[in-house]
């Protein structure tokens, strides 16, 4: 059986690509296709890989430029040719379950969220710096049709994957598609857990949806300190509100940032989120989570035993969860015996279990 893996475009190292990590441990020999890649940009996770790209890696500076063509990304992922494969996977938040496979074979897609700036509003998702000035005023006229392409694509695949009860309802109610959850994979292994340090400890990529701007107004008030990981284009202006209690350390190395994990206090979660890996990853350093009562979050924090959820999205409302949380005993050992279940040995085996299944079922069809 051929396999083939699909991706939308491998230009920064995060949630979704570690879900594609693992397919391709899985499927060792099976090609990644790609809208556009740069080994860099992905931390070289998927060197030596066979990875291959469309028309759209042409594009000088492909990293920061891809995304100001967004109407050609539905004609560069229909442009593959799969047509040899009898298995297609493809790790989709956008593009790739677009892909067109031939009849008799079987797409199976995880899909990690609807199209977001297609069906929400695109700057509250990655801010003013997603398109130059000149191109902004065009984008309402094309978001019509990106919203058709994207809910017409959601009907090609053959079976639907996703990473949360969360995800699933949204997928319902834009595709019409009904979806199987299986939770994203958690490195476990890779974390520990050590004595806590003074500091409180926030992760991820700086776009307005992440809601950094809360934790950074938040701690200013309260005084604490907050380490603050990741970068992205919201960077200058967080940095430029925080007080000296606030301390931002960039990307760092996975070493690092199981250390930092593993020495917070606990965890800081603003964000409603598909998922919430980075939540997941504290947990398994044995430490708490403080986050925002909504999205995937809720199908992995305990309240109460592994965290705790404020309900109102603001700097008061985290304000209040700090100081609540400061009155709360954690057992360490209980947190990361729960975060164990989301393990990458129970993704795999969930994923296997599921594909394998499929594909009798399609032999089935195929022979009758």
């Amino acid at each position: 059986m051929k396999v083939a893996l699909v991706h939308d475009y491998l230009v920064q190292y995060g949630g979704a690509e570690r879900v594609l990590e693992e397919f391709a441990y899985m499927f060792p020999k099976a090609p990644i296709y790609t809208l556009v890649y740069d080994e860099k940009a992905t931390g070289s996770a998927f060197k030596g890989r066979d990875i291959r790209t469309s028309f759209l890696q042409k594009i000088p500076k492909r990293v920061s430029t891809y995304r100001f063509f967004p109407l050609l990304m539905p004609m560069a992922v229909e442009s593959f040719d799969l047509t040899d494969y009898d298995l297609v996977i493809s790790s989709s938040a956008s593009f790739a379950k677009g892909i067109i496979t031939r009849e008799g074979s079987l797409h199976i897609s995880y899909c990690h969220s609807p199209m977001r700036y297609a069906w929400l509003d695109y700057k509250k998702i990655a801010g003013d710096s997603l398109y130059p000035s000149y191109l902004e005023k065009f984008i309402p006229l094309i978001m019509p049709y990106m919203r058709v392409w994207d809910r017409q694509s959601a009907q090609r695949p053959d079976h639907i994957l996703t990473n949360s009860n969360f995800i699933r309802r949204k997928l319902k109610k834009y595709y019409s598609r009904e979806a199987h959850v299986i939770y994203p994979p958690l490195n476990f292994n890779k974390f520990y857990i050590s004595a806590p340090k003074d500091y409180f400890l926030i992760v991820g990529r700086m776009v307005p949806y992440k809601r950094f701007d809360i934790a950074i107004k938040a701690f200013n008030d309260l005084k604490l300190p907050l380490k603050v990981v990741g970068s992205g284009p919201e960077y200058k202006n967080l940095k430029s509100m925080a007080g000296p209690n606030i301390e931002f350390l960039g990307l760092v190395s996975e070493k690092d940032l199981a250390k930092y994990y593993s020495e917070a206090r606990a965890f800081i979660f603003p964000q409603e989120e598909d998922f919430g890996i980075t939540a997941l990853e504290s947990m398994a350093s044995g430490r708490p989570v403080i986050a925002y009562g909504r999205g995937g979050v809720l199908e992995s924090v305990k309240e109460g035993e592994t965290g705790i959820f404020f309900n109102d999205r603001s700097a008061q409302a985290l304000k209040n969860a700090v100081k609540e949380f400061e009155n709360i005993t954690f057992d360490p050992e209980k947190i990361r015996k729960h975060a164990e279940k989301f393990d990458t040995i129970y993704f795999r085996r969930q994923v296997a279990d599921f594909v394998i299944q499929k594909v009798r079922e399609s032999r089935k069809i195929i022979i009758t």
